[in-house]
C-alpha cells in the first residue's frame, strides 16, 4: 500500500501569546506539509480551563494567518478529523482510557499527593530515579473498594509491560532513540479529576486525527517512548516524531520571554513584515540553501527534516533585522505606504505630500515604520537640528547661506540646479557643498538623499530652514 499523505499539526494550548519558540515549531509543520504536498492541521489543546481564553484563541488564529499559515482544518472546520479543540474530544478521550483499563493495560492508583512525594524523596536519597514504585499496580478488588471508601480519588496508570524490554523508535532529526521501558514506572493517564493526561490526550488526538508526521522541542523526547507504548497497547499508529532542539538567547540562555520582545503579535505590532519574521524563523536551526527573503512556498520547497539542528537555534535579533530590512526592499511603494500607518499618513497629508512619492524617497532607511517619523517630521513639519549637524551648517558660514538661499528662489526644488548654484556661487564643491545643506535642511549628518528629501518639503519650507544660518557667526 502507498504511504499516507503527510499530515503534520500544531496543538498550542491557547493561555496567552504566540512566542518566538511555538511559533518556529508551528512553522517547520506548515513547511513540511505544504512541502510534503500534505495537509497542516490546528489543534487547540485547551482542557486548563482556567487560563484557555476565547481571545487567545483568536488572536493565536489571527497571528498564524498573519504568517501566512492557514491551516486545512481546525477549530470551527466540519472536517471529519474533528473537533480540534481537546475540549470538544472528552468523549473520544473516555473511550480510549476505558479501553486500556478493560484490557488491564492500566489501572487506578490511589497514591496521594503526600506518598508519592515521600516516595521521590526516599528514591532520590537513595540515588534512584524518580519513578513509580507500583504500590497500586496489583489491588485487588476489596483494597480498591476500601482505599476508595478512605474518599481517596484514583488517578488511572498506564500498567507498562514488565516483559517489554527496550522502547524504540526512529526520530526524524536523531535516527533511532532507544529506551528501557523499566525506566519509564508506570506512569499517569487520567488525573484524578477525570481529565486525560497531556501525552495520553496528545497522542490519542495525533493518532485519530491521522497526524503522521509530528515536529516538536526536544523537550518532549521524554514523553515519546511513553507515547508510543499508550498508541501500540491501543493498536493505534504512531506518527513520525523529530525533537528539534529548543530556541535560546544570542548567548545560549533559556529564551526569555520579555514583555513585547518575543510575542509575535509585538512584532507584528512593531511592523516587522510577515515575510521577514517567516524567514527568520524558518532559518533559526535548518539549513536551506539560500539565506535571502523567499515566500512560504519556496521555503517549502526547500524544507527537509533532515536539515533540522538537534541543538540550541539561537534566537538573533540582527538576523530579524536583516530580513527585514530585505523586505522592506522587496516591498512596493503602495504596501509600504499602507504598513507605516495612520500617524505618518495623517501628518503628511496635513502638509499634502503624496504618500508614495514619500515611501519612494525614504524607504532606504526604513526597517520599521517608527523610522518614517523623523523623516516625516523633515518634509512636513518642524525639525529640531542634532547639535552636529547644527555645528555643522554654522561653520559654512553667511555666504554659503546667502547663495543657499539665492540657488532655492531661483531653482525651487531642482536639486541638480539649487546644488550647481550654491556650487558656483559660495565656490564649494563636494563635502563642503553637500553636507552643510543636508544639514540645514534637514538637520541631521545622515540620511536619504537629499535631492527627493528637497522635493516633498518645498522651497517654502527649505527656505525658512536656511534662514537662520545667515547671521553672522
Amino acid at each position: 500500500m502507498p504511504d499516507a499523505p503527510v499530515t503534520t499539526r500544531f496543538a498550542p494550548s491557547p493561555t496567552g501569546r504566540l512566542h518566538v519558540g511555538n511559533v518556529r515549531t508551528a512553522l517547520f509543520n506548515f513547511l513540511l506539509a505544504r512541502g510534503s504536498g500534505g495537509r497542516f492541521l490546528l489543534r487547540l489543546e485547551d482542557t486548563d480551563a482556567e487560563r484557555s481564553e476565547a481571545d487567545h484563541e483568536r488572536a493565536l488564529i489571527r497571528d498564524l494567518a498573519w504568517l501566512g499559515m492557514i491551516p486545512d482544518a481546525g477549530p470551527d472546520s466540519d472536517d471529519p478529523a474533528g473537533p480540534f479543540r481537546q475540549s470538544e474530544r472528552a468523549g473520544l478521550h473516555a473511550e480510549q482510557l476505558a479501553r486500556l483499563e478493560a484490557s488491564g493495560a492500566a489501572y487506578p492508583c490511589y497514591c496521594t499527593a503526600e506518598e508519592l512525594e515521600a516516595e521521590r524523596r526516599a528514591r532520590a536519597a537513595a540515588g534512584r530515579p524518580p519513578r513509580y514504585g507500583g504500590h497500586c499496580r496489583d489491588l485487588d478488588a476489596a483494597e480498591r473498594e476500601r482505599l476508595a471508601a478512605e474518599g481517596r480519588r484514583p488517578t488511572l496508570r498506564f500498567r507498562v509491560p514488565a516483559d517489554r524490554g527496550e522502547v524504540v523508535f526512529d526520530d526524524l532529526l536523531r535516527g533511532e532513540q532507544r529506551t528501557q521501558a523499566a525506566d519509564l514506572g508506570d506512569f499517569v493517564i487520567r488525573r484524578a479529576d477525570g481529565s486525560p493526561a497531556f501525552l495520553f490526550a496528545n497522542a490519542v488526538d495525533d493518532a485519530l486525527m491521522g497526524v503522521t508526521h509530528v515536529l516538536r522541542g526536544e523537550d518532549h523526547l521524554s514523553n515519546t517512548p511513553r507515547q508510543q507504548l499508550v498508541l501500540e497497547a491501543l493498536g493505534l499508529p504512531a506518527p513520525r516524531w523529530g525533537h528539534v532542539g529548543l530556541v535560546t538567547e544570542r548567548d545560549g540562555s533559556p529564551l526569555a520571554k520579555r514583555e513585547g520582545s518575543r510575542s509575535l503579535a509585538e512584532l507584528r505590532e512593531a511592523g516587522f513584515l510577515p515575510e521577514a519574521v517567516a524567514t527568520a524563523l524558518a532559518h533559526l536551526g535548518h539549513a536551506f540553501d539560500h539565506d535571502e527573503l523567499v515566500d512560504l512556498a519556496t521555503l517549502a520547497a526547500g524544507f527537509r527534516p533532515e536539515r533540522l539542528s538537534r541543538g540550541p537555534a539561537r534566537f538573533d535579533p540582527d538576523q530579524l533585522l536583516y530580513c527585514q530590512r530585505q523586505a522592506v526592499a522587496a516591498a512596493d511603494d503602495a504596501t509600504l505606504w499602507a504598513w507605516l500607518g495612520h500617524r505618518v499618513h495623517e501628518r503628511l497629508g496635513e502638509a499634502g505630500i503624496e504618500g508614495e512619492a514619500f515611501v519612494a524617497a525614504v524607504r532606504e532607511n526604513l526597517r520599521l515604520p517608527e523610522d518614517a517619523d523623523q523623516w516625516a517630521e523633515v518634509v512636513a513639519g518642524e525639525i529640531a537640528p542634532e547639535p552636529e549637524a547644527a555645528e555643522e551648517a554654522a561653520g559654512a558660514g553667511r555666504e554659503y547661506f546667502t547663495a543657499a538661499l539665492e540657488a532655492v528662489a531661483l531653482h525651487g526644488t531642482d536639486f541638480k540646479k539649487v546644488t550647481a548654484e550654491i556650487g558656483e556661487r559660495a565656490g564649494v564643491r563636494g563635502r563642503a557643498l553637500y553636507r552643510p545643506l543636508r544639514a540645514a535642511l534637514t538637520g541631521r549628518l545622515h540620511g536619504p538623499e537629499l535631492g527627493p528629501l528637497l522635493a516633498l518639503m518645498g522651497a517654502d519650507r527649505a527656505s525658512r530652514r536656511l534662514q537662520p544660518y545667515l547671521s553672522e557667526r
